[in-house]
């Protein structure tokens, strides 16, 4: 009796060129790392021109979002520290946010720019959207999650630091090849 041909199945752990870690997983991280690099970006940008935003106070400024969170915030300190001086307090949010919005989508010091997202996020958090409730209707405990896998894997595909890497091993090999 002839044994039949057997394939077998893609198992999610398999790293042959055809499994999934060696194909589709490898660009997991890429929606994840667009995505949260625009929205940074953007985030940035419509802050550094909003006049009304980077304001002492008035209608939908900073200084008074500061003022109406401060004693519903987990961290009031912090609240009181940018109180101070909002629109200094308010360039260097949306300048943050630009650098790390860059750096995430262009994949440059991607640890160092998800680490600096992850921060933000924990910031705003623990200031502005402290009391949302229930707590998952505050957006920026998700954002804070949302950029753990990219702290920890930084931006190992279609990025300027994998090419640094490859420019790296490259001339590494020249010299010593």
């Amino acid at each position: 009796m002839a044994h039949a041909h057997r394939t077998r199945p893609v198992d999610v752990g398999d790293a042959r060129p055809g499994g999934l870690r060696g194909g589709l997983a490898r660009h997991a991280l890429l929606p994840l790392r667009l995505f949260l690099g625009a929205t940074f970006l953007y985030a940035g940008v419509q802050k550094l021109t909003d006049r009304t935003f980077l304001a002492d106070g008035g209608h939908g400024s900073l200084g008074e979002l500061l003022r109406r969170v401060h004693d519903s915030a987990a961290l009031p300190q912090l609240v009181g520290l940018a109180q101070h001086s909002p629109v200094t307090f308010g360039y260097a949010v949306a300048g943050g946010e630009v650098l790390v919005g860059v750096g995430t989508l262009v994949g440059l010091l991607g640890r160092l720019a998800a680490f600096g997202g992850a921060l933000i996020s924990l910031t705003l958090w623990l200031t502005v959207s402290w009391p949302a409730a229930p707590y998952y209707y505050g957006n920026d405990l998700a954002y804070l999650i949302a950029w753990t896998p990219l702290v920890l894997a930084g931006a190992p595909r279609f990025s300027l630091d994998a090419a640094l890497v490859n420019r790296r091993s490259r001339h590494g090999a020249q010299l010593y090849g």
